[in-house]
């Protein structure tokens, strides 16, 4: 992987590195990890801005997947990410204890966010604070199926006794958020999973379509409304806290000032934002870094 090629400082902390890089006293270099969808290319381009705008020369690094980035920002290779903490702490656990490692996240933020710290820490990252905003696995139908069966909650869902065919990832099958979930908690029917992937448009258009009842997407996802489709409200909280916090290598940027700035993010950022956001660049296809710029700059979080 090339991504250490231009990181020469690389293992050194922020303050250590100087070198009148930064736009105000050369704070140094520092790499904003990201995944390879959109909210998360958006998030990394805000924390870059952010970072840009508090004196530092920050640069956006994309990578797929989070198999990639956790150990890229474990070596010090890049230096924050924008995550989530049930997905994170999940992902960590199963790292050290296995793929049926006994889950450790939940429902509840704070006792996550603790888990995920105790998973964080030995490995050399730092856990920031969580805000309100969350993306969260959900569950979408088409407005009419909702009208016709009375469907506000999974719970009605169960209660109408419908058989599903679910559009979903193939892991859905085992994932206890998913099928194992939604048939022990709601007593919902899925007959059926059509492996059209998480929120993809083939999966939402099978729904539209008819050929599918139900599709698993995420809280955040902005074109629900463009395939006539509505969330079912998880009323007995199956899905764990996945509040938005970033995560940063402690060694090369864990100090004060760094959290301090991503912090001002953190207690303004809403879900609301994050599916306005994902709207302007899915549906408007606004460029991410424009769109985080307007953000920021509407939120009077960074000079214009």
């Amino acid at each position: 992987m090339a991504l250490a090629a231009g990181l020469a400082a690389c293992g050194k902390s922020l303050e250590e590195q100087g070198g009148g890089r930064g736009k105000g006293g050369g704070k140094g270099e520092i790499v904003v990890g990201s995944a390879g969808f959109t909210e998360s290319k958006v998030l990394a381009e805000i924390y870059s801005r952010i970072l840009d705008d508090a004196g530092y020369h920050a640069r956006v690094q994309t990578l797929a997947n989070r198999e990639l980035y956790e150990p890229a920002l474990e070596k010090g290779q890049i230096d924050v990410v924008p995550e989530y903490a049930s997905t994170l702490a999940e992902f960590l656990d199963a790292k050290k204890n296995g793929p049926k490692a006994k889950p450790v996240a939940s429902s509840d933020i704070g006792k996550t966010v603790t888990a995920l710290k105790a998973l964080a820490e030995p490995r050399g990252l730092k856990v920031l604070a969580a805000g309100r905003a969350t993306d969260q696995n959900a569950f979408a139908v088409t407005k009419e199926f909702a009208a016709k069966y009375r469907l506000k909650t999974l719970s009605d869902l169960g209660r109408s006794q419908q058989k599903i065919k679910l559009a979903s990832g193939e892991e859905c099958e085992t994932r206890v958020f998913c099928k194992p979930g939604l048939e022990k908690t709601y007593g919902i029917d899925i007959a059926a999973l059509d492996p059209k992937g998480v929120g993809t448009t083939q999966a939402k258009q099978a729904v539209k379509d008819g050929t599918d009842q139900m599709v698993l997407t995420t809280t955040t996802d902005a074109t629900l409304d463009n395939f006539g489709l509505v969330l079912l409200d998880d009323d007995k909280k199956l899905q764990n806290a996945d509040n938005v916090l970033p995560v940063v290598n402690a060694k090369r940027a864990g100090g004060k000032e760094i959290e301090s700035a991503l912090g001002k993010l953190t207690g303004v950022l809403t879900t609301e934002d994050l599916i306005n956001l994902n709207r302007k660049v899915d549906a408007e296809r606004l460029k991410p870094a424009d769109v985080a710029q307007a953000y920021l700059e509407s939120k009077g979080l960074v000079k214009k």
